[in-house]
């Protein structure tokens, strides 16, 4: 984990989101305290558990991408999952448990990231042998005699040549025959009605049991260099290193963004009866947050100290809708604001990788070079803003749709008759979308 400053982290988040200061405030000192965590006594690091948060907000402000590039920041495992695909044990949906083994899963992804760089340099040097006894074979007996000798150096000067003709490139084309495993289609044993760990356990038994098929291919240099590549890989990786490296990188580093957690509050007002699966939802993600033990297929987790960032729009429901118990698991709450004019206009201008710099640099690719005008941005946020007034206020997402239908002639133009500059002014953004704004059914032609 890097070792940012709280000021260091809002700055990074500056350069991809535009405003929500209290927010990305939050997170930078949740993730100090982190670090800070690190440092303490074994003693006190015991007692001590990350401060969730609950980002308060409507759609399309950056709670997602607030959390998403904090994760990128830090290096750490990090999941986004959806509060409602998730269901009480028992009735039909995912187990709650689920979330802590996908946690895993992206922990196992970067674990092995880092080890992969560490044993490709060796990999490299076991690959060019192998090429070079595919390209040279050496004879099944061994050399005993005299004339042997002499046939066995001339077999290693051969051999050398192959070895620098193969540095420089010069037998990429060339073919050879390798042995490649055939992989097994994953075989499903059961439903997903919270069976999720021994469905894999059964799927791996399986593979253990049925024979793995390997046929010859004839196939160049080049592509034989990859798969060797990857057989190489996998080869010099130790799975149990792996996994145990996993499991603690993530018990103690782990991120879980739990989207729509609103939906899961209790009954809205003047129900009388209570959703079961919601509450029961609640009930079961509790032990989760407070910290227990999850059996995964790598090893038991603790969920101890994994920090929980949960966000939801709450326009029907409080967080105080909450179990008691469950409020408590997330003392730090931070409210997102609506999007301005001025935001939008700053957000296809400010960030590192804005709307604007990704459409222009989709099209560079056919030759057509998109410049934007002040005026022609500064019409673009009037009209995103107006729009999300008079409909569904869908946030920053309102940009995408609008740029989209703004560029929409450009681009399916762009390869065969557009060539040189389109500049976006006030005029082309108001050509191209007056019609779709003025008219009364915005529905049907924006959402």
């Amino acid at each position: 984990m890097q070792e940012l400053t709280p000021r260091q982290v809002v700055e990074k988040l500056d350069q991809h989101i535009v405003g929500q200061d209290d927010a990305k405030r939050a997170v930078a000192v949740a993730l100090r305290n982190r670090w800070r965590w690190k440092q303490l006594s074994e003693e006190i690091r015991r007692e001590v558990t990350p401060k969730n948060i609950i980002m308060i907000g409507p759609t399309g402000v950056g709670k997602t991408e607030i959390t998403r590039r904090l994760a990128q920041l830090t290096g750490a495992p990090f999941i986004k999952i959806e509060a409602t695909k998730y269901t009480e044990v028992g009735y039909y949906g995912r187990d709650v448990e689920s979330m802590v083994r996908d946690l895993v899963e992206a922990a196992i992804q970067l674990v092995k990231a880092a080890k992969r760089e560490e044993v490709e340099p060796k990999a490299k040097v076991r690959v060019e042998e192998r090429l070079l006894e595919l390209l040279l074979p050496a004879p099944q007996d061994a050399w005993d005699s005299q004339e042997d000798a002499d046939a066995q150096a001339r077999h290693e000067r051969t051999k050398e040549k192959f070895r620098e003709m193969l540095r420089a490139g010069q037998c990429e084309d060339r073919e050879v025959e390798l042995r490649v495993e055939q992989r097994q289609a994953p075989v499903q044993i059961f439903s997903n009605m919270g069976m999720e760990q021994m469905d894999m356990d059964f799927q791996n038994m399986f593979e253990r049991l049925m024979p793995k098929n390997a046929q010859k291919r004839k196939m160049s240099i080049a592509d034989a260099r990859k798969i060797l590549l990857e057989q190489e890989i996998e080869a010099l990786m130790d799975a149990d290193v792996i996994h145990e490296e996993a499991i603690r990188l993530a018990e103690n580093t782990g991120i879980i963004f739990i989207d729509e957690l609103d939906k899961i509050c209790g009954p809205e007002e003047g129900s009388k009866q209570a959703d079961v699966s919601r509450q029961g939802v609640q009930r079961d993600l509790l032990p989760i947050v407070e910290g227990t033990t999850v059996q995964t297929r790598y090893g038991n987790m603790k969920t101890d100290h994994i920090l929980f960032i949960a966000a939801g729009a709450f326009h029907r429901s409080r967080p105080s809708d909450l179990m008691p118990e469950l409020q408590g698991r997330f003392p730090i709450r931070v409210e997102l604001q609506d999007l301005t004019r001025d935001d939008y206009l700053r957000i296809l201008t400010e960030p590192s990788s804005s709307l604007t710099r990704q459409y222009a640099a989709l099209l560079e690719t056919d030759g057509v070079k998109v410049e934007f005008k002040e005026d022609g941005l500064s019409a673009l946020a009037d009209i995103a803003w107006d729009v999300n007034q008079s409909s569904q206020n869908i946030g920053a997402r309102r940009l995408h749709t609008l740029l989209e239908r703004l560029l929409e002639e450009v681009s399916f133009e762009a390869p065969d008759n557009v060539s040189g500059t389109v500049t976006i002014d006030r005029e082309y953004v108001h050509n191209r979308l007056d019609k779709v704004t003025q008219t009364e059914d915005l529905s049907k032609f924006i959402l």
